[in-house]
């Protein structure tokens, strides 16, 4: 299937204004916000950390099968796509991350 055909199948993200992604060290390494050009990836790192509880090897993995052609762009061009590069490194064995939804008001 093709990442507009999985996400479409992903919960609504319209109660989201934006999710940080937090180290080991408790610290903010990315945020991916409620916006055109970011709004597949929310929506694909909300459904993994309400399916997985965090974005884990397992969860990296599902992420990479839900972006599809867009994780085999990111391979065949390094950098292109930050947020599925993020999933490749912790499906490649990179630390996990937390995530800590930020709700629109």
């Amino acid at each position: 299937m093709s990442f507009a055909e999985n996400l479409k199948k992903l919960p609504g993200i319209s109660h989201l204004a934006a999710i940080n992604l937090i180290d080991k060290d408790e610290n903010v390494v990315a945020t991916i916000e409620n916006k055109a050009g970011s709004q597949g990836s929310l929506a694909v790192y909300n459904h993994l950390a309400q399916t997985y509880g965090s974005i884990n090897v397992d969860a990296a993995k599902k992420g990479l099968e839900i972006f599809a052609e867009h994780a085999e762009d990111e391979r065949s061009n390094p950098g292109k796509h930050p947020n599925i590069a993020r999933l490749i490194a912790i499906a490649d064995g990179s630390p996990g991350l937390r995530v800590k939804h930020l709700f629109a008001t």
